[in-house]
């Protein structure tokens, strides 16, 4: 069966087409600058050459058309059809307590995502708009909804209980729901295949270290506890992100500075992180990589107190689960920069952890990074989201 795999933003709708017999993805692309002007669709059929079209796209319906007529096109296409394709998964950021698995897609689940859209405002309408475009093009084609905090949903009390009255959470639901569900799932469940063991049986730390990140505690199969909370802003610092800070610094800010919430919360979101840390070097993680092997104290500073996070996060964790056997990097940062995991790792020799220097430094691959006999095996596993979408489609579907 062919699925199509939707990830849709605001603005932007990435794609791709994946047998899920062969787990091969056979074509993919974005659509980028949709309702803007300069709007471009960028298409890749597996094995053939990167395309890119500037047409107009004023919705994210017309957007869809596009990706559709381009996996059908007589010369670049990968399928005669759209009856080729079984079935359409949809990356939905935000399930709330309403969802805690991936679903069929139906008008009552539809009114349950709209539901969370006041926990998720940037991505949840974004994510219902992709809905509801491919529903006018493939009336009669299966979706599936998989949700980034589904896996998450396991976690106790408390673990995902804020301090705070507890009437909040009767209200409206306050609490730790935690993302990057799907990237997790995937991620230990790979690495108990690459090492011959059985999930269930393991203790694992995952690190999704990228512009976004997060770090989870998975026992026994299931997720015991995860860095983000009620929105991606909690945890970890981020590319732009502040991460865990004193609530009281908010109104100190907003009345040192004279700004409204509003203000303050797009500091919070988008001036912060390893990009405020460097004093607006970057915060792309390869440039603020470049800075730090030149010495340039800015990406020095920013790299040293994000890999400092992310290792009091790791030693939490693994006191949480009262042990850990596995530890594993993923996502841009944490397949591609050994230097980040070799400084997180420096601060876990208490776990047992010794690195294998050479291993370490290769990027993108399923690979432990630690020395044979090393007490806890730390490994880098490539994330693969769409795929973990396709697989939890097909399985709905059939």
């Amino acid at each position: 069966m062919n699925i199509l795999v939707i990830n849709c933003g605001s603005s932007s709708l990435k794609f791709q087409l994946i047998n899920s017999e062969s787990e091969q993805c056979i074509a993919k692309g974005i659509c980028e600058r949709i309702g803007i002007d300069g709007s471009m669709i960028t298409y890749a059929p597996a094995g053939g050459e990167k395309e890119k079209t500037v047409t107009p796209m004023p919705d994210h319906t017309e957007a869809i058309r596009l990706v559709l007529e381009a996996l059908v096109n007589p010369h670049t296409g990968v399928v005669k059809s759209l009856d080729e394709i079984g079935a359409v998964g949809h990356r939905i950021v935000h399930g709330g307590e309403k969802f805690a698995q991936s679903t069929l897609i139906t008008d009552e689940v539809i009114a349950g995502i709209e539901e969370c859209n006041d926990l998720a405002p940037l991505h949840n309408p974004a994510n219902l708009i992709g809905i509801n475009a491919c529903k006018k093009l493939m009336s009669s084609t299966p979706m599936v909804g998989v949700f980034d905090t589904a896996f998450h949903q396991t976690m106790p009390e408390e673990a995902y209980m804020y301090g705070l009255p507890y009437e909040y959470y009767q209200k409206y639901r306050i609490r730790r729901y935690g993302f990057h569900g799907t990237s997790h799932s995937y991620v230990s469940r790979r690495a108990a295949e690459v090492l011959g063991k059985k999930y269930e049986d393991l203790k694992m730390i995952v690190c999704h270290l990228g512009n976004g990140a997060s770090v989870s505690a998975v026992k026994n199969g299931k997720c015991v506890d995860t860095s983000m909370g009620l929105t991606p802003l909690e945890g970890l610092i981020m590319g732009t992100r502040c991460g865990d800070i004193d609530p009281a610094i908010v109104e100190f800010l907003a009345h040192k500075e004279g700004k409204n919430i509003d203000e303050i919360m797009a500091v919070l979101n988008k001036k912060s992180g390893v990009l405020g840390l460097s004093d607006n070097l970057s915060s792309d993680f390869r440039d603020l990589e470049a800075g730090y092997e030149r010495g340039d104290e800015n990406a020095v500073r920013a790299l040293k107190t994000f890999s400092y996070r992310v290792a009091k996060y790791i030693g939490a964790y693994a006191a949480a689960m009262n042990g850990v056997d596995v530890i594993c990097f993923t996502a841009g940062v944490g397949e591609n920069t050994p230097l980040v995991r070799t400084m997180v790792c420096d601060y876990l020799g208490y776990l047992g952890i010794r690195l294998d220097e050479e291993a370490n430094r290769k990027r993108g691959e399923d690979v432990a990074i630690t020395v044979p006999g090393s007490a806890t095996t730390v490994m880098s596993i490539p994330t693969n989201e769409e795929l973990a979408i396709a697989r939890e489609t097909a399985r709905l579907v059939k």
